[in-house]
């Protein structure tokens, strides 16, 4: 048994996700940066939204909390100031978290709560059938921009370090010893940590695009670089998007860190003078 395993409830398994999607590998990463820096299962507390990463909490043996759509860094902000002690980690998806809970996530970056986010990026909707999300690059095709993709997309890294996050970094589900590396180097930090997961659907989005299946998703992210336009992007998209719209290239790695007063509830204490 690895040391992973002593972290997942195996009853609740088989897990849901399809064949090819990276969440498994963004799972693992995270529960080896869990181990590594040796949080007990009884002080990890990890909150989710809907969505296919919201159901990754269900997997791990902790205390866990599935929310409502978009409102996990809301619950996550009130468990935080009930209980300090725990190290809260919230988990969610580019649609979760940037669409209907972009104002949640927001503003627990403004307020530095003491909390980690995960953000789970994919590019679509994936649960519910592989709408546009927020995140869906331009010129790429979904259920419902089935002739392309007309907006420009979020940069959800430069969001958050408008909003004030103290630590921001951005990994890709190709590269799991970077991603265990930032996982661990952002629950390290006292502070509002985001951390971006560049993950893959190719179930949905990866099927629509004709870009084939995980492992060759996985391969064109890997050799993401600053002479391409990013991994959710396939080839043609780089030679059809304007420039406008297709980012240079997309930085990974920690890209903030800040020091800076954590947010911590006020208690008012009377005297007892009877």
């Amino acid at each position: 048994m690895s040391a992973v395993d002593t972290y997942l409830r195996e009853w609740a398994m088989p897990h849901i996700l399809c064949p090819g999607c990276a969440h498994g590998i963004v799972l693992k990463a995270f529960l080896e940066a869990v181990d590594e820096l040796r949080i007990d299962q009884d002080k990890l507390a990890m909150v989710a939204g809907i969505g296919c990463s919201g159901r990754l909490v269900g997997y791990v043996d902790s205390c866990t909390l599935h929310g409502t759509h978009g409102r996990a860094p809301a619950f996550a902000t009130g468990l935080k100031l009930a209980r300090p002690e725990l190290n809260v980690v919230v988990i969610t998806g580019d649609g979760d978290g940037l669409a209907i809970g972009g104002n949640h996530l927001i503003h627990a970056a403004r307020r530095n709560i003491d909390i980690t986010v995960l953000l789970l990026n994919n590019a679509t909707y994936g649960m519910t059938g592989g709408q546009v999300a927020p995140t869906t690059p331009g010129g790429a095709v979904t259920s419902t921009t089935p002739e392309g993709n007309t907006e420009p997309d979020f940069d959800a890294c430069k969001l958050l370090i408008g909003a004030g996050a103290s630590f921001v970094a951005r990994v890709l589900a190709a590269n799991p010893l970077e991603m265990t590396k930032v996982m661990a180097d952002g629950m390290s930090h006292r502070g509002f940590s985001f951390i971006e997961v560049i993950s893959d659907c190719p179930a949905i989005y990866g099927r629509y695009n004709k870009l084939g299946d995980g492992a060759e998703m996985l391969a064109w992210m890997a050799r993401c670089d600053d002479s391409v336009s990013g991994p959710l992007f396939s080839k043609k998209f780089v030679n059809h998007v304007p420039s406008s719209v297709a980012p240079p290239g997309l930085a990974t790695g920690v890209l903030q860190r800040d020091v800076k007063p954590v947010f911590a509830g006020v208690r008012k204490v009377e005297d007892d003078e009877s």
